[in-house]
């Protein structure tokens, strides 16, 4: 059993949905990231989704390409996001890591490379935003071997056969895509997102994560109440952007945010 299945199964067996915040290896600087990811667990976080800094990429919305920037000026490159996994693997044995980027770099390094030093690390699942189900057969069976879970998107436009195909590709779980468009975006349509992850249910017995678009307590409560794990990561990238020279802050900030957050999805429904 993967760390993502076994968190998803005590998650389960308490009657609770899991919160899964996203922030970018590196930023605003590669000393801050491995203390806020410990910060992030201690205030409730249950998987983390670490970036990992690309300069091209194709899903992520303004606020996280300009996190991305920042990290690349301190020349923050894969095999860096991986040492910091590292680290903070010698305090926190528990808390699942998934790595969300673009394929550029994995292929850089090469698949069995890749999947061999993130097993090491501590990583427990992939996100490769550009790497569809059909054309990863060589990255999926180098990730099987070392016990990481491929993890895809599932977009509001997918069709049903694409959506089986996803299925039958990922473990850990599916990300479902609550809007078109790009990180960051507004008007998150709950009703919408229910009726398409019931749609998706029908396909997999996976765990149903909703990211995109959710940015306070109650969009998290509300996204809760209808699939298995929610998905934060501008709203947190951006509280870091504001916090500009004033570092000391954003631990702190961030930790109130998911918090508040925590205590919306774990409260009863009315």
């Amino acid at each position: 059993m993967s760390r993502i299945e076994g968190c998803f199964g005590r998650l389960r067996a308490a009657g609770k949905k899991a919160l899964i915040p996203y922030v970018t290896a590196g930023d605003p600087s590669p000393a801050l990231t491995v203390p806020l990811m410990h910060a992030m667990a201690a205030a409730g976080a249950d998987i983390i989704e670490l970036g990992v800094p690309f300069s091209d990429p194709m899903a992520d919305g303004p606020v996280i390409q300009r996190a991305s920037e920042r990290a690349l000026a301190h020349h923050v490159s894969l095999r860096t996001v991986l040492d910091m996994v590292r680290q903070f693997r010698r305090d926190d044995r528990t808390t699942p890591v998934v790595l969300m980027g673009y394929l550029n770099p994995v292929e850089a390094m090469g698949y069995d490379a890749f999947a061999q030093a993130a097993a090491e690390a501590g990583v427990d699942g992939t996100l490769i935003v550009d790497m569809p189900p059909e054309e990863a057969g060589d990255l999926l069976g180098a990730l099987e071997g070392r016990g990481l879970d491929p993890i895809f998107l599932v977009a509001p436009t997918s069709t049903p056969d694409r959506l089986r195909g996803i299925s039958a590709a990922a473990r850990g779980f599916i990300y479902y895509v609550s809007l078109k468009g790009v990180t960051g975006a507004a008007h998150l349509d709950v009703a919408s997102v229910r009726d398409r992850v019931a749609e998706i249910r029908g396909c997999t017995d996976l765990p149903i994560g909703v990211g995109f678009g959710i940015r306070d307590a109650a969009a998290a409560a509300a996204v809760a109440a209808v699939a298995d794990a929610v998905v934060v990561g501008s709203a947190l990238v951006k509280i870091i952007e504001d916090a500009g020279e004033d570092t000391a802050s954003i631990a702190p900030v961030i930790g109130a945010r998911l918090a508040e957050m925590r205590r919306a999805i774990d409260a009863p429904a009315r």
